[in-house]
């Protein structure tokens, strides 16, 4: 029997927790990828900051890179971005984050802001005529004015707290990164039409780059980078903060001696955040968060090979190219992914990105799946606000990618057992995703076990994903967001105990295996739940007939003593009938229907609408599309202290 006491005392020091660490302690492999390529070439290879040329700079090469069709698209962008003026942001939208929660308000005149200026320098480079420097010029100066580059809700990195951003306290967050990346991309487009009006307006781009980001990251040790613990597993922020710091370095530093020091600084980083990924190179942040993690990472390996005229190159590392392979492998159907911990179910994959990585790794599969979405959907959204250094390697592929013969490549089977996820896909169009894992991920959700089911490309048992983040997101009070509860995902709640959060609350005796027909996942999710459930044994196996699409979830549970409750939840966006005992019909929007059977002598069952009514519930109201959030409760008419139970799903 588990230990009341020590479970309270992991159970106490969780909840006292931040529950967004930058990293946590994992198990390490010393890959050690990018230092092992450039411990010879660095620094002998690194093209000059002056001879450093990665894209064009002139209309004429533009012109003959890119189709007429997306240069005119560009410049119309460009040319819409005249008409606005840039925001300040004023002291009482930053205090929002601490007053009442609200990061979004200043989330929305920063990031528009950036886009504005990038779209113009767009603009500028490939038109040339000048109409859109002057208010490049508006956005530069704002830009610069402004106290911190940073998000209001990252403020509480610096040494005061929360609250207003202190000046004189640097800091290098995501969003201090990008801009750095962004005024040294404007530096390098169009910085020789800048100094036709002022010799200042550079300079004052290099010192805000130098004191907000490149001085900073000489000494730093923030909690993304590991905090000094040299066993840190890194999250995203370390490929994504690293690639602009590399994109930054290269094109502003004008000190050789500099720029390869920042180098090596950039790549300890990267490198540690590979290291801390496991043998399957899964993302545990999910799908969602994968263009800002092994995407970033692509990003600054784009960068080292260009800045070391193709020295430095690992596009083909066995490791590099299963990083890259999880985003095609994890695709459900349409724009649908496996939607684990805080990625959304449904996103605009950067397909033109995915094609570069899978062509340059030698990976045909993610090529092709590249292209597929790149022609299917065009380009990402947001691609005016992050990454811009990556949108411009983008550009430079449209007519490569356009031109390839994808075809639809979806991946019958997939294991990650680093985080312990599965998926399998049947011949009559269901598809299943569950996974055991614990619950101290990053961006984690208390599901250990949970499931998700799709037929036909559309979702019927989902993961409901996340909501709007504000200051209850990344904090003490995470849990008490209804849907990152176990409660909310298709999950047992025992005794009126739900999962609780840290690395302690974990699936044990997980099993995976694959055959011809099926594939299955069993796992015991007893310790993903505190003492006071009353579990003893919660062994739960997911299964999927891979001939007749039969879907099986037995739980087969021992507890303490007669527990006094349980019941099980279906998360759902169909339109649901539990009018037949023993049954829930769920209806598809093509019409036909997908049936999960019951013991209705042994479960009641009821359902609920989901009410959206808090500010983090926002994104929900939107996130499928539009479509109402159901919640099926099977409450046991009277539990055992030990039973078997199956739940059947099949068209």
């Amino acid at each position: 029997m588990r230990n009341l006491l020590n479970r309270s005392v992991v159970l106490l020091l969780s909840s006292l927790s931040i529950l967004h660490s930058f990293c946590a302690d994992a198990q390490i492999v010393q890959r050690d990828i990018l230092r092992k390529a450039t411990q010879q070439e660095l620094p002998g290879s690194l093209i000059p900051q002056g001879q450093f040329k990665p894209f064009p700079q002139t209309p004429g090469e533009w012109k003959q890179l890119l189709p007429d069709s997306v240069i005119s698209s560009i410049i119309s962008a460009g040319r819409a971005e005249l008409k606005k003026n840039f925001r300040n942001i004023p002291a009482t939208i930053a205090l929002e984050y601490v007053r009442n929660g609200n990061r979004t308000d200043y989330e929305e005149i920063s990031f528009a802001n950036r886009r504005q200026l990038w779209n113009m320098v767009l603009a500028e480079t490939m038109e040339g005529k000048g109409r859109f420097t002057d208010h490049i010029l508006d956005g530069i100066w704002a830009i610069c004015e402004e106290t911190f580059w940073g998000i209001s809700a990252h403020v509480r990195y610096q040494k005061a707290g929360a609250g207003l951003p202190d000046v004189e306290d640097p800091i290098v967050d995501l969003f201090e990164a990008e801009t750095g990346g962004l005024l040294a991309l404007t530096d390098y487009f169009i910085g020789a039409e800048l100094d036709k009006t002022s010799k200042l307006i550079r300079r004052r781009i290099r010192y805000e780059i130098n004191r907000r980001m490149l001085a900073p990251m000489t000494t730093a040790q923030y909690g993304w980078m590991g905090a000094g613990k040299p066993n840190a597993k890194l999250n995203n922020w370390a490929p994504w903060i690293a690639s602009n710091y590399i994109l930054a370095n290269l094109l502003i530093e004008k000190d050789e001696t500099k720029r390869v020091e920042a180098l090596h600084i950039a790549i300890k980083i990267i490198d540690r955040y590979i290291n801390g990924l496991g043998a399957d190179a899964g993302c545990d942040e999910g799908p969602g968060y994968w263009s800002a993690a092994g995407g970033c990472v692509f990003d600054a390996l784009n960068l080292l090979y260009d800045a070391t005229g193709g020295k430095v190159n690992v596009y083909k590392d066995p490791f590099i190219r299963k990083m890259g392979a999880y985003i095609q492998k994890t695709h459900i159907a349409g724009k649908y992914f496996i939607n684990v911990a805080d990625a959304h179910p449904e996103i605009t994959p950067d397909g033109l990105m995915i094609y570069r990585f899978g062509k340059n790794a030698g990976y045909e599969p993610m090529t092709n799946f590249g292209s597929l979405m790149y022609n299917s959907y065009g380009q990402t959204d947001g691609v005016g606000v992050f990454h811009s250094m990556r949108r411009v390697y983008n550009l430079l592929a449209i007519k490569d990618c356009a031109a390839y013969a994808y075809h639809e490549n979806t991946s019958p089977d997939v294991w990650y057992s680093d985080v312990q996820l599965m998926a399998a896909r049947s011949e009559n169009g269901m598809f299943l995703a569950t996974h055991a894992g614990h619950n101290g991920e990053s961006h984690n959700h208390n599901d250990v076990g949970d499931f998700i089911v799709y037929a036909d490309g559309f979702p019927v048992i989902i993961d409901v994903g996340p909501g709007t983040y504000t200051s209850k997101t990344f904090s003490k009070d995470r849990y008490t967001l209804w849907f990152n509860t176990s409660p909310y995902h298709n999950l047992p709640t025992v005794n009126g105990q739900e999962q609780k959060g840290g690395t302690a609350f974990t699936a044990r005796e997980v099993d995976y295996r694959k055959t011809a027909n099926s594939a299955q996942l069993t796992m015991n999710i007893a310790d993903a739940y505190p003492a006071e459930s009353g579990i003893k044994s919660w062994r739960r196996k997911v299964e999927m007939n891979k001939r007749s699409g039969a879907i099986s979830i037995n739980d087969t549970y021992a507890m303490n003593a007669k527990p006094a409750s349980i019941v099980q939840s279906f998360m759902s966006v169909c339109d649901i009938d539990i009018s037949i005992p023993g049954k829930i019909i769920f209806s598809l929007p093509n019409q036909g229907t997908v049936h999960l059977d019951y013991n209705k002598k042994l479960w009641d069952a009821n359902k609920e609408t989901v009410s959206l009514t808090a500010p983090e519930d926002q994104t929900l109201k939107t996130s499928w599309k539009g479509r109402p959030v159901w919640r099926v409760l099977l409450t046991a008419k009277s539990p055992a202290a030990s039973g078997s139970v199956t739940y059947s799903i099949h068209k």
